[in-house]
């Protein structure tokens, strides 16, 4: 039996980037985790999670949003941000969301809901939109090949910006996505949004 804290933030947001990137760090440091997978649609907190993590050597993983997410061909990760997390030994993934996809565009067009939307608000009902994403962003890892399915790692989601859910998991490729286990919950927010 292991008994561990879990950090609980107040509210979702930005503020509780830095508290995480320490609870982080001290799972990384006691679990030797290998990858750390972070959601960072401008780069900024996979940049602040890569510097919390020096002298390990867990690779640190940044995924954005896909081009278009929010507006035409729009890229939301700068070619130079990009060229400088490289730099710090950060990969980077832009593509596709796991958790919506072309669901989402039906949804929008015809109405109704799918699968993967219900997937999605229902890990949002458990843990808020970071643990969500935290989710979705270790499977979009696993799918690019960036982050291995057969041992732990740690993934992190937000809530618009910033860093405030962390969780251990075995993640999952997508078309395995019920053979993904999450073991631990690093920290969350105790409220969502609205």
């Amino acid at each position: 039996m292991t008994k561990k804290n879990i950090l609980y933030f107040d509210r979702p947001g930005p503020e509780n980037t830095e508290a995480l990137i320490r609870a982080v760090r001290e799972r990384v440091d006691e679990l030797h985790i290998g990858h750390v997978v972070v959601a960072s649609v401008s780069g900024e907190t996979g940049i602040k999670f890569r510097e919390g993590l020096q002298g390990t050597d867990c690779a640190v993983v940044s995924v954005t949003e896909h081009a278009g997410f929010h507006q035409n061909d729009d890229v939301p990760l700068a070619p130079e941000k990009k060229q400088e997390m490289e730099a710090l030994g950060i990969k980077t993934l832009m593509t596709s969301h796991a958790l919506s996809g072309v669901g989402r565009s039906i949804s929008r067009q015809f109405g109704g809901v799918s699968h993967l939307e219900i997937v999605s608000h229902t890990l949002r009902r458990f843990g808020g939109e970071g643990i969500k994403v935290a989710v979705e962003v270790s499977i979009m890892a696993a799918d690019a090949g960036l982050v291995p399915t057969d041992r732990e790692i740690i993934a992190v989601g937000g809530t618009h910006a910033g860093a405030d859910a962390a969780i251990v998991l075995k993640t999952a490729h997508m078309n395995n996505f019920f053979d993904l286990e999450i073991r631990e919950i690093i920290a969350k927010s105790r409220q969502r949004e609205g």
